[in-house]
């Protein structure tokens, strides 16, 4: 290899910076956008003006002024406000039982050696191919026997961990968690809660918040498994709102004036974890 001439320093690489977004990005992007809020958008409509009005060819296309009155009806004949309750408290013990427990799982799975890791993560893996539909019956004989019947507690207990949350927070920390930070814990003499509050935790952040997010998402909108195991008198938000707008002809109108209601806890989760929740997509889209 010729050494560089002497009073001439050597050519350095030359790295090209990003192109910056041009006009049709940003045109795609907006679309992309408002198509996504058309629904929310025709939800609003329709939960804010009389059945009659949204049956019309074309259908009107803004708001109206029933919205309010709707909502009213909507809570009178369905107790959305005891709904939102209890499906704060499933979605918020489960969301926080499955960042815990599917934490201390990948890390396991993902750092610390043990006799029987490999067997044991492959059953986990296997399990994410039952079909739920299979396990109702046993699962709700299991309540029965336990009286846990019409209580929250029999959505809450199967919930309390997921395999995909193991599966997925393995994948996070063996990415983005270095075996030397673990190592000069161990030489310092951290034991393994210490290690994983302090060094653990904190790396792991960003893809909590993004499980935390699924998880909860999840939780919310799980219908089938509460209407079997609640009943009317004790509904979570997705059992309450399949009773609305009862009879002959379902009134859509306070059928989405319900639904808007309970959207919104899920609206104000995503504004709180939205940033963290991309910053774990990204961190978790590079390898460490």
């Amino acid at each position: 290899m010729a050494a560089p001439t002497p009073g001439r320093p050597a050519r350095s690489r030359r790295y090209r910076a990003p192109d910056a977004a041009g006009w049709l990005t940003y045109v795609l992007l907006t679309l992309t956008a408002l198509l996504f809020l058309v629904p929310f958008y025709y939800m609003v409509v329709a939960a804010s003006r009389p059945m009659a009005e949204m049956n019309q060819s074309p259908p009107p296309f803004l708001p109206g002024p029933y919205l309010w009155q709707n909502i009213t009806t909507a809570v009178q004949q369905q107790a959305i406000g005891l709904s939102i309750v209890n499906s704060l408290i499933v979605a918020g013990i489960t969301t926080a039982a499955t960042l815990l427990f599917c934490t201390l799982a990948g890390f396991a799975f993902a750092k610390l050696r043990f006799r029987g890791k490999d067997a044991l993560f492959a059953i986990t893996l296997g399990t994410l191919m039952i079909p739920p539909t299979l396990g109702v019956v046993p699962l709700y004989k299991i309540m029965s026997d336990w009286g846990l019947a019409g209580r929250l507690e029999s959505v809450i207990l199967p919930s309390l961990v997921t395999a995909f949350g193991v599966f997925f927070m393995r994948q996070y920390l063996v990415q983005t968690l270095p075996d030397e930070l673990l190592e000069a814990a161990r030489v310092d003499g951290a034991s393994s809660t210490r290690t994983f509050v302090s060094i653990v935790a904190p790396i792991a952040r960003p893809g909590m918040a993004v499980l935390g997010m699924l998880t909860f998402m999840t939780s919310w909108n799980d219908f089938f498994w509460p209407v079997i195991a609640l009943n009317s008198t004790n509904p979570t938000v997705q059992v309450a709102l399949n009773n609305l707008g009862s009879g002959y002809v379902p009134d859509t109108s306070i059928i989405m004036a319900g639904t808007l209601v309970g959207t919104l806890p899920v609206i104000v989760v995503f504004l709180l974890l939205g940033r963290q929740i991309v910053g774990g997509i990204i961190a978790g889209a590079v390898k460490g």
